[in-house]
């Protein structure tokens, strides 16, 4: 039986390969970088494992609490930069996401919880998962395109061009993780009419939801009618993932959010 316990066991071997394998990507020699990849779904795997087992010992789906929350999205920010990586060929990208992944987990570590394998009524729903998974995946897309924001910010403030294959990479991070996002509002929407009988309540983390939203919205729509304000554009995405990080963890703390059913 796999369950929170054996987290370590998993993690750190996982944590391991995707820090070697974020190194490995930068070397000259060939074989070196073949490795890299083997090394780096690798660590996708066991981490998938854990996460498979972890189903299934809890007889529920791991997504109930904020430790289960991280869990997934150190597992899809590995895998979003990896397959990014594949595609724009940015060593960067996969080491950065590698890092950020692994402090997730590291937090994970740190920050141990109590899973119980009880699912309120209104989380019994088949809903949830596709909720939850719709949500975590943009983060991690997102998430991955604020990086190349800021890899780009830095090269715009050398006095150099932008570079117009890493603005292709975050425009198609953005369009992609936007239209998740919003997809897992939409399914949220439908699930609190079928649960509360109201679409849409504007309590805290909804609020911010929204303003979230809009923060990336604001990116697309900038980027499609007025490409010429690239340095506003990308600071937008630092922003935007600032208020996404406020809506999935900050809200949380809130005193107006404490009888929220959106707080885990």
């Amino acid at each position: 039986m796999i369950d929170w316990n054996n987290f370590l066991w998993f993690a750190l071997p996982a944590s391991a390969c995707w820090l070697t394998a974020g190194s490995l990507i930068y070397s000259k020699k060939s074989k070196l970088k073949a490795l890299s990849h083997i090394i780096m779904l690798a660590g996708i795997a066991i981490f998938s494992a854990f996460i498979i087992g972890f189903w299934i010992s809890s007889e529920r789906p791991p997504m109930r609490t904020m430790g289960e929350t991280r869990l997934w999205y150190s597992f899809f920010l590995a895998l979003v930069g990896y397959i990014a990586f594949l595609r724009w060929k940015y060593a960067w990208l996969l080491s950065f996401s590698s890092v950020v992944a692994v402090v997730f987990v590291m937090i994970n570590i740190l920050k141990p919880e109590i899973h119980s394998k009880n699912l309120m009524p209104a989380l019994q729903s088949p809903w949830f998962v596709p909720h939850v998974v719709s949500y975590i995946l943009s983060y991690a897309m997102l998430g991955a395109a604020t990086i190349a924001s800021i890899i780009q910010l830095r090269i715009i403030g050398k006095g150099k061009n932008s570079d117009k294959a890493i603005f292709e990479l975050t425009d198609n991070l953005v369009y992609v993780g936007f239209g998740f996002l919003v997809l897992g509002m939409l399914m949220g929407a439908v699930w609190a009419k079928e649960a509360w009988g109201h679409y849409w309540e504007w309590d805290p983390k909804e609020t911010w939801a929204f303003i979230t939203t809009l923060g990336y919205l604001a990116y697309i729509h900038i980027r499609l009618q007025h490409k010429k304000h690239e340095r506003l554009a990308l600071w937008l995405l630092p922003l935007s993932f600032i208020l996404l990080l406020i809506t999935w963890i900050g809200v949380n703390y809130l005193p107006s959010a404490q009888g929220s059913v959106h707080v885990y």
